[in-house]
Formats: structure tokens, sequence, C-alpha cells
């Protein structure tokens, strides 16, 4: 797949980035290279290998699923900045 300046003008316009006309020719040849380096990654011989979430074998900690009382509202809000009862309160995000 080859990406020409057409490609690369129409992508800079729907992402909003402002490029100079005279960038698109090397940001398509930069492109060109990023997809053939990624294409050179389908050549790898990758059968048996397991896919992985992180380059560090952990696993997670088990606890049995049960329900509680959760806890004592007043240890839990203890430091909670500002709060109603027994409820955090939150700032305003959305107006």
């Amino acid at each position: 797949m080859a990406i020409d300046v057409a490609t690369v003008r129409k992508v800079a316009r729907l992402a909003r980035i402002a490029e100079p006309e005279e960038r698109l020719a090397s940001l398509a040849q930069e492109l060109n290279g990023i997809i053939a380096w990624i294409e050179q990654l389908g050549e790898v011989d990758t059968d048996g290998v397991e896919p992985m979430t992180s380059a560090v074998r952990a696993t997670l900690p088990m606890r049995d699923d049960v329900v509680t009382e959760g806890g004592d509202p007043e240890k839990v809000l203890s430091n909670a900045p500002k709060r109603a009862g027994d409820f955090f309160v939150a700032p305003k995000v959305v107006e």
C-alpha cells in the first residue's frame, strides 16, 4: 500500500492538522517507510508464540467474590476532602 500526497493531505484535513503544502511529499515518504517496516513484521514467524499484555510475566492476585456491607462509612470517608452525609462530594464537570 503506497501513500501519496493526496492521501496525506486528506488525512491531515480529517485530523485537523495544518501542514504546509511543501511538507506533504516528505510526510508521504515517511509514512511509506513506516508502512514498509510494518509489512516486514508480517513476515516474522509467530507460530507458537502466545499473545501477551506485558513484557513481565505476572499473575494477578485472586480474592473470593463475596458480598460485604462495604465497610464502615466513617472510615471510608475519613480522608474525603468534602462529603455530604455518607457520600463523597465531587466538583461538577459537565455544564
